[in-house]
């Protein structure tokens, strides 16, 4: 897929947003993106996830054994890349703060393991996906995502292969530019949460 056919797939399902939105890492954005709407049709999840895998070198996609994501932005990503590659799909959720991995979910030790997310802004979530990963005894080889939002920023220690990288400025709250600063601040997605500009 060309960035052009991935930007439509993003606009068609109303996921590409224009506004004044709060990001998890706490900066802000003027544009943001609503993965779990692209997501919502299976069809076009499938579409991404055949395409993002396709952008994988061969080497690597050969040796992956299990795909595990963060949850909960990676969880559908994450199932949809386990069938594109032919291999199981889990995941990693924080019920007390950190990654790890439960409901029943197991590594055979020394796997090789994709890990992969919604979006990378900062890489911060998927750095600690892959200490928990690491934990229980899987080796991550690469990193995936549907989008990279870090500006190139993102290290996350091993091979990344962002489907698109949409390179969206994003500041801190004390430096908006004023047109940014004159729109309501609204914080999407999962967790939400009414803002003050």
């Amino acid at each position: 897929m060309t960035n052009e056919e991935i930007l439509a797939e993003f606009k068609a399902s109303e996921a590409l947003l224009e506004g004044h939105f709060i990001l998890s890492s706490g900066l802000r954005s003027s544009r943001y993106l609503q993965c779990a709407r692209v997501l919502m049709n299976p069809a076009r999840a499938a579409r991404l996830a055949e395409a993002l895998a396709a952008s994988i070198p061969e080497n690597i996609r050969n040796q992956i054994n299990a795909v595990i994501a963060p949850a909960m932005g990676g969880v559908i990503i994450g199932h949809e890349m386990g069938r594109a590659l032919g291999v199981d799909a889990m995941f990693v959720e924080r019920p007390t703060g950190t990654f790890e991995l439960r409901r029943g979910f197991r590594i055979t030790p020394g796997a090789k393991i994709l890990m992969v997310e919604d979006v990378v802004t900062t890489g911060l979530s998927s750095r600690e996906a892959m200490i928990a990963i690491k934990a229980a005894g899987g080796e991550v080889i690469a990193a995936a995502s549907l989008v990279d939002r870090s500006n190139g920023s993102a290290d996350l220690g091993v091979p990344f292969f962002p489907l698109i990288r949409l390179d969206v400025p994003s500041y801190a709250p004390d430096a908006l530019p004023p047109e940014l600063a004159a729109i309501p601040a609204i914080k999407p997605g999962s967790r939400a949460e009414p803002a003050a500009a």
